[in-house]
């Protein structure tokens, strides 16, 4: 495979999946009514759907991380090399911020944005941990008894998670900083930001520790129930 695919597929997948979370937001939020609810559930479906096509048609080439947090478990398993992971990194944020720019300039908005977003506080924060935390046991537990169904697993996760988690599951450092740069429906003011990845870095760095405890040795087959 081209050495470049895979920065290239993280590059393209965060494009569209960034401006799918700022579009559908701007999107939602006109067509709602003001009915914040309204809005997030547009928002959510739209994200969910995304992501299962993303990582159908780019898992095979780059993992489809499209965060951060999960390029940096993957290093930290031995899934991916030093190089590979910066590359990975790089590509998510240049890729995220254009596909956010594209959204505004979609919806006929100023392409340069600061939010103004306050999304702060103790309960927000452990809500990113959860949310992170989930996300990662979800990816590395499903790669490890179903892999083909990491897709859905995943696309359904951020769906719950949406709503069950009080920040609405940012889950990625890449996005919390391309959210800074919208002031839009789904933005985060850049003070509020530091928090979010923090507590995102804190619920991963869990989850794979905790997958080591819950997931038997790749070589091995899972026991049968």
């Amino acid at each position: 495979m081209n050495r470049l695919a895979s920065p290239l597929a993280e590059a393209l997948g965060s494009f569209l999946l960034f401006a799918t979370v700022i579009g559908s937001g701007v999107m939602a939020d006109r067509l709602s009514g003001g009915n914040v609810a309204v809005a997030l559930l547009g928002n959510t479906i739209a994200t969910g759907a995304m992501l299962f096509v993303l990582i159908t048609m780019f898992g095979a080439i780059s993992g489809a991380h499209f965060n951060p947090a999960v390029t940096l478990v993957m290093r930290l398993r031995g899934q991916i090399s030093t190089a590979a992971a910066l590359g990975h990194v790089v590509a998510q944020l240049v890729g995220g911020i254009l596909g956010v720019w594209t959204a505004h300039a979609m919806f006929d908005l100023p392409v340069w944005q600061i939010s103004q977003h306050v999304r702060t506080g103790p309960g927000q924060w452990l809500g990113e941990g959860v949310a992170t935390f989930g996300l990662l046991l979800t990816i590395l537990g499903t790669v490890r008894m179903r892999a083909e169904a990491v897709p859905t697993s995943v696309a359904l996760y951020i769906t719950a998670a949406y709503w069950f988690t009080s920040s609405t599951s940012f889950a990625n450092p890449a996005i919390t900083v391309a959210r800074a740069l919208s002031d839009t429906f789904a933005g985060i003011a850049p003070a509020s930001a530091p928090g979010f990845i923090a507590a995102q870095l804190a619920g991963a760095l869990a989850a794979h520790l905790v997958a080591d405890l819950l997931f038997a040795d790749p070589a091995t087959p899972p026991k049968p129930l």
